[in-house]
């Protein structure tokens, strides 16, 4: 895929943005996009996306398959032109050079040439973007794959193969990774694999974004996540953040009693019935006096404890859709 170099600054079609639940200016942003928008015909694939990305976190995009992820990332590089809004990469437009020179990106699946080694296929690809050769062992041993780097890569595994276009992306030592789906179709131990390479890569002066609609996947790789639907951003930040109030879960019979009690208590904004269970939202220091109060009620209390809701809830929450998998 060749980036095109050009700047994109088209007037906004005055809609609303996505609604974002935490944004901050007290760090430099390495991607900002303002109501960036991409429309095929009258269908939005992109609308309005306001996206801020810090250096050096881990950043997810997670939404389902079509929610607009690819499409956001190929109009960051520069490889597609949105309808209208703006976009900034590492203070650049899309596709300037300036940017691209500091920026690595895997987007869909990496093809290597089957009958080269890992490290022939590298070399073809410093020499083709004018990449010292010196670069090629550093890349691989950053990926662990300095040990296999003269084996053919149709004897890589599917987890090497990945693991190869990381390096790949890792020959200019770019500032910005940008890895579209990096674990899509790996079993799960080569999943856990690329995660903890992810977040190794993520450290220091290095920025990642990677896009998923894998939940435990950008649970336990990212620091930040932006949840897109219908390529809209309807929220961005950390898990915590986005799980919002503390709740409690209670377990107790009778529960129309327990529930009217617990409703009546100063601090408890809203209590939810399932079958026998309250899912309260309440502080969780709470919980002691919570419980006094039902005990002394006749209430029988088999369970109480502190609840946080899963990221899976978060997404249903948000977009009332299950598009997403757990991974």
């Amino acid at each position: 895929m060749i980036a095109m170099q050009h700047e994109v600054q088209v007037p906004a079609t005055g809609r609303e943005t996505a609604s974002i639940i935490t944004t901050t200016t007290a760090m430099p942003f390495v991607i900002e996009t303002r109501a960036l928008t991409k429309r095929y015909g009258e269908t939005p694939a992109v609308d309005h996306l306001d996206l801020h990305i810090r250096r050096g976190e881990v950043y997810g995009l997670l939404g389902r398959n079509g929610a607009g992820k690819t499409t956001t990332m190929r109009m960051l590089l520069g490889l597609i032109r949105p309808t209208s809004g703006t976009a900034r990469l590492l203070g650049q437009p899309p596709g300037a050079k300036a940017g691209l020179l500091r920026t690595g990106a895997m987007i869909e699946t990496p093809a290597f040439y089957p009958f080269l080694s890992g490290r022939d296929n590298l070399a073809l690809l410093a020499r083709h973007a004018g990449i010292s050769p010196d670069r090629i062992m550093p890349a691989l041993r950053e990926v662990s794959l300095d040990q296999r780097a003269d084996d053919r890569f149709q004897t890589y595994s599917l987890g090497m193969k990945q693991r190869l276009g990381l390096a790949a992306v890792l020959l200019k030592d770019p500032e910005l990774l940008i890895l579209d789906e990096p674990t899509n179709g790996l079993d799960p131990a080569g999943m856990a694999e690329i995660r903890d390479l992810i977040r190794q890569l993520g450290q220091g002066r290095r920025t990642v974004v990677l896009s998923s609609h894998l939940m435990n996947e950008v649970e336990l790789t990212c620091d930040r996540i932006g949840i897109i639907d219908a390529g809209k951003l309807v929220a961005e930040g950390t898990v915590d953040e986005l799980r919002g109030h503390d709740r409690l879960l209670i377990r107790a019979e009778p529960v129309e009693l327990a529930r009217t009690l617990t409703a009546a208590r100063a601090g408890v904004a809203s209590v939810e019935v399932d079958e026998d269970v309250l899912h309260v939202a309440a502080d969780p220091a709470e919980a002691p006096a919570i419980n006094r109060e039902l005990v002394g009620a006749g209430v029988a209390v088999s369970e109480l404890r502190p609840e946080r809701a899963s990221l899976e809830t978060i997404f249903l929450n948000l977009t009332g859709n299950g598009g997403v998998q757990h991974g």
